[in-house]
């Protein structure tokens, strides 16, 4: 049985100041945690599951608390919980290492968040830089959305303005008026920089575009989701 202090501490994890001041997050459901047991063991501090939770991953070290489906509703921030619960420890990051990077510049949306953080470990991107007002990857909504990829990919909340200025990889920056993407041939190094969902990339940003790309519209659309345009860039740069 969970005390009383566990759900209070469990459920103030679902604020991003909580999560800071505890270095703590949640991740739900059972295929989260199944991956979470598969990528970060040595993060996870507490599992608590109920009777038909299933796991092939095997690790001792690893207990698994026992709960009702009544208690596992009253820690989840899901409408429907699904079978677990895990707390985990928000890991100490390695320095940035990768040739090609994704940049987020303010992308507010956790669905957008967690979409494109599945994109960069399909496309094998071990490092995503975002600018301090970019959306928390820890926030459940993002988690959820990840599908298990924020296990697998580095992110890195920065003074955006400072990291561009000092890299030596070439920075590509997303805009309306850019190069057409599709006319190019583009080596697997460099930043790719995408911004908010509304006012995108902002003004101080875009001064840091060393070559600004845009993939071109052939039909009356005024936008293309910020998710969905760094899915067509990704696959330019490995065409």
């Amino acid at each position: 049985m969970i005390s009383k202090n566990r759900i209070r501490f469990i459920n103030a994890l679902s604020q991003k100041k909580q999560r800071i001041e505890n270095n703590r997050f949640i991740i739900e459901g059972e295929k989260m945690v199944n991956e979470a047991m598969l990528w970060i063991p040595e993060l996870i501090e507490n599992i608590y599951a109920t009777s038909d939770f299933e796991t092939t991953i095997l690790d001792s070290s690893i207990a698994i608390e026992e709960i009702s489906s009544k208690e596992l509703k009253e820690i989840s921030t899901l409408t429907t919980p699904n079978k677990a619960l895990a707390v985990c420890k928000i890991p100490t990051l390695p320095s940035i290492s990768s040739s090609l990077i994704l940049c987020l510049d303010g992308v507010q949306d956790p669905g957008n968040m967690g979409t494109i953080l599945r994109l960069a470990d399909w496309f094998g991107i071990k490092d995503v830089v975002c600018s301090k007002n970019t959306v928390d990857c820890y926030n459940p909504k993002v988690l959820q959305a990840t599908m298990g990829a924020i296990f697998r990919v580095n992110v890195h909340y920065l003074d955006l303005s400072e990291f561009l200025s000092t890299t030596e990889l070439p920075v590509y920056g997303a805009l309306l008026d850019g190069e057409n993407i599709f006319t190019k041939h583009y080596e697997r190094k460099g930043i790719i920089l995408l911004g908010n969902e509304g006012n995108g990339i902002s003004e101080e940003i875009k001064g840091k575009i060393q070559y600004a790309i845009t993939i071109p519209r052939f039909g009356e659309a005024e936008s293309l989701n910020v998710a969905t345009a760094g899915a067509i860039i990704l696959g330019a740069f490995y065409r």
